[in-house]
């Protein structure tokens, strides 16, 4: 796969993004309903990448975080 886009791509891509809603057809795309994203989940298959670090954080701050109970980690993020 190439890095960068042709000259051809860009212009396609320019010509998208200025089109305005009212003239996208949605005709084979299915409205989704309340029904469907009360079941939606988040994808199983999908690790973000982590990335280790040192975070200075006030005593009364990290306090707080923790207060919440576990995954004040996952606050922090």
């Amino acid at each position: 796969m190439p890095d960068t886009l042709t000259v051809e791509q860009l212009s396609r891509l320019k010509a998208l993004a200025e089109m305005p809603d009212e003239q996208i057809d949605y005709h084979e795309i299915p409205q989704l309903s309340d029904e469907f994203w009360q079941q939606a989940g988040r994808n199983p298959f999908y690790r973000p990448a982590k990335q280790s670090t040192t975070v200075r954080l006030d005593a009364d701050v990290l306090a707080w975080l923790k207060s919440k109970g576990k995954g004040y980690q996952t606050l922090i993020n």
